[in-house]
């Protein structure tokens, strides 16, 4: 756990539906849409309503419920455009992407946003898309060494005055890129995985490590081994954990959305991101990897966001998410079912009961007794 002098306000992230489908794999009715004109409207509520970053997803061909989707650089640099205070980061695959074009890019949607632009560098679970494209597909310890030195050239193009680099995946050979991002020493890079690899990487390199949906002992646990790697390597990692919110005025209503989601789930759609992602936590040697554990309901969300238990009514979720902020979460990436009305009720409901018992925890007068939720 964090000391209390290293525990900021909890932050908080929403999960861009730039993708079709929405954030769950049902048949639910979803008053969320994909296109940019939506999107342009949530990154403004967003903005006003209290989150701090936005994520937008990365899919590079119809797959698993969702048959549509827009590319993450260019959508994140549209909803940056569209707003003013909001960060956005862009999801991005190695042996997708040259990592020192990517730097290009993303220095110049730093200017053009004055320093608001991130990158979530995702190792790779979907064999299907690597293959259609005709790349290789590595092994799941080699997705994560290509990925760290992607990121090690991220930073190098960024920082260095004609950087250099040679790796077994990646060179630099007196790189100059000009102009530099305007943040400072660079925009901030996120990453996910739940494996050991990915948690050693994260310590190495990364600003910000992404977990899947969580309990608190698996949240403990995941901040004690990644802080610790970071330790080792003199540096300091923040923590994000994916939830999926559903904040209605009673209990009884949040459960029974939680129920017709899962109740209503596409299991052609499950099954088929089920067998895709055995890629991933399934082909780690410890099996500690993204998914690893997984059950069919628990997939109905992409990222184990049911996990969380973030459903109930806003005083509920409020106690939830501070006992996560106490166990050392710094940023809470959301998913939710009706974006606009959900994103506006989260503004006014829940995250004024949020800042109140953060205020009263750092007082030092202790959190009230939690609210509890069933489940």
């Amino acid at each position: 756990m964090p000391e209390a002098h290293d525990v900021r306000p909890l932050q908080f992230a929403y999960w861009v539906p730039n993708v079709s489908g929405g954030l769950v794999v049902s048949d639910i009715e979803q008053r969320t849409d994909w296109s940019y004109e939506y999107n342009r409207k949530l990154a403004v509520l967003a903005e006003d309503n209290g989150f701090d970053y936005a994520l937008t997803q990365v899919r590079y061909m119809a797959s698993y419920g969702a048959a549509y989707q827009h590319e993450s650089t260019s959508f994140s640099l549209a909803l940056l455009l569209a707003t003013t205070r909001l960060k956005v980061i862009a999801a991005v695959h190695p042996g997708l992407w040259h990592p020192a074009v990517l730097a290009k890019l993303i220095a110049t949607a730093d200017h053009l946003s004055a320093g608001r632009i991130a990158v979530n560098v995702v190792s790779g679970w979907f064999k299907g898309e690597f293959t259609a494209l005709g790349e290789p597909w590595l092994e799941h310890d080699e997705r994560y060494r290509r990925a760290e030195e992607f990121i090690r050239v991220l930073q190098a193009s960024w920082t260095a005055e004609r950087a250099e680099f040679a790796g077994d995946f990646y060179r630099l050979r007196g790189y100059d890129l000009k102009p530099k991002p305007v943040q400072s020493p660079h925009p901030e890079i996120f990453q996910g995985g739940n494996s050991t690899a990915a948690r050693a990487m994260a310590g190495r390199v990364s600003d910000w490590y992404f977990s899947n949906g969580k309990d608190f002992d698996g949240v403990a646990e995941q901040v004690a081994e990644v802080g610790a790697a970071a330790a080792a390597n003199g540096r300091r990692v923040r923590f994000g954990l994916n939830g999926f919110l559903i904040a209605r005025d009673t209990e009884a209503e949040a459960r029974e959305t939680l129920r017709e989601i899962v109740a209503k789930a596409d299991p052609e759609a499950v099954r088929g991101f089920r067998d895709a992602v055995r890629q991933a936590g399934g082909s780690t040697t410890d099996g500690k990897g993204m998914w690893a554990d997984s059950s069919f309901d628990d997939l109905v969300q992409y990222n184990d966001g049911f996990r969380s238990k973030l459903i109930g009514t806003p005083e509920q979720i409020a106690h939830r998410l501070v006992d996560y902020r106490a166990r050392g979460v710094d940023l809470a990436l959301l998913g939710f079912l009706h974006y606009h009305e959900e994103v506006e009720y989260f503004g006014s409901h829940v995250l004024p009961i949020v800042r109140a018992l953060e205020a009263d925890a750092d007082r030092g007068a202790g959190v009230p007794e939690p609210i509890p939720v069933k489940g």
